[in-house]
């Protein structure tokens, strides 16, 4: 285990912003629009070949994504060793948890995962035939994503060890941190002008440590990732967009078309995809259950699990700009919406929120 938050060196903090509207870019227009914020302008509705859905045709993360609030110095999280769960024989697959968001959060990461049993006091797989998913966005804006990449990559053996699995999806922030490394300030076309990888990972929280520390293994390790799974009847993606439909009518063949994409190694092509996938809110406001729906019908499932967009803006939760609201928003657990269709488990870790970890299937 690694020392608790707040006790190691320090960690240059993202300055605080208590403004929690978002940005009208993010936002996706069309049949599963989503409610632009009040004071927000959103971009021109373009429907063509191109954006089959009535996409924003000016969309482009070229400025920093959902703003974030300061965390300060983070309570450590104790977990009496007495209170863990012990894993339970099973003779067939184990039980079935997913991982939220973690942004370099590491430390935040083992005490949820050992608070589950998932792992032990030592930080070793603990849970026999246990299945954990993570959703993705392992680096970027947390002190310490590489660590939390190596975490990841070594519970994938031993929990393959002992007869369960740690596997993980793709996130944009997996796309943002392979662009600029490969790409740095290769000028991409953003569709808004000339934009660069490496820009736009340091707005959106990329840490020089983490890039000082990448390797080879870790880069061919995110490349291979996939986008989209279905297990025990959830359909498993990390942004909660309908984008995914534009790159196969089948799960294999979207993480195909991705890996393919990757493979070609193309900047302009990776930044569209990284665009793509990081718009979010399809499933949000009026017509979100028949976006859901769009996805499960073309992937199966039954339920959608997703991170990618913090629960606080999922449920309107808005940050004050005076100051008073320094603790931060209340996230007890999964956010279950969309007509009961979806789970929202980016817990906003990034801005002092919970970083979470659950058995699935959730109660309605």
């Amino acid at each position: 285990m690694t020392q608790g938050a707040g006790q190691g060196p320090e960690v240059e903090r993202t300055a605080t912003l208590r403004d929690f509207r978002v940005p009208a870019y993010v936002h996706e227009t069309g049949p599963y629009a989503q409610s632009t914020p009040p004071g927000e302008v959103a971009g021109p509705v373009v429907a063509s070949e191109s954006y089959p859905h009535g996409y924003s045709e000016g969309y482009t993360p070229t400025e920093r994504d959902l703003p974030v609030i300061n965390r300060g110095d983070t309570v450590q999280v104790t977990v009496d060793p007495a209170s863990v769960p012990s894993p339970q024989p099973s003779d067939g697959p184990g039980p079935l948890f997913v991982v939220g968001d973690v942004h370099g959060y590491l430390d935040e990461l083992e005490a949820a995962l050992q608070e589950k049993g998932l792992i032990d006091a030592s930080g070793h797989w603990s849970a026999g035939t246990a299945r954990l998913w993570f959703l993705g966005d392992f680096t970027d804006r947390g002190p310490d994503g590489i660590g939390v990449i190596d975490l990841v990559m070594r519970l994938s053996a031993e929990a393959a060890a002992a007869g369960g699995y740690c596997k993980a999806l793709l996130g944009n922030h997996e796309l943002l941190l392979l662009g600029a490394k490969r790409f740095g300030d290769t000028p991409v076309n953003s569709g808004a002008g000339t934009a660069t990888f490496q820009a736009a990972w340091l707005l959106n929280g990329g840490q020089k440590s983490d890039m000082d520390r990448l390797q080879d293994h870790h880069l061919q390790w995110m490349a291979r990732l996939d986008a989209v799974e279905e297990v025990d009847g959830h359909l498993l993606v990390h942004s909660d967009t309908t984008a995914y439909l534009g790159y196969g009518d089948s799960i294999e063949a979207v993480n195909d078309t991705i890996r393919e994409t990757l493979t070609r190694n193309d900047p302009d092509e990776v930044w569209d995809l990284f665009r793509k996938l990081t718009k979010r809110f399809s499933f949000r406001d009026e017509g979100g259950a028949d976006a859901v729906r769009s996805l499960l019908d073309a992937y199966g499932g039954t339920r959608i699990v997703h991170g990618h967009s913090p629960i606080p803006y999922l449920l309107g939760q808005v940050g004050s700009e005076d100051g008073e609201d320094d603790a931060g928003p209340v996230v007890e657990g999964p956010h279950l919406y969309a007509d009961g269709l979806a789970i929202a488990m980016d817990g906003g870790v990034t801005m002092a929120g919970k970083l979470l970890v659950q058995q699935l299937p959730l109660d309605s």
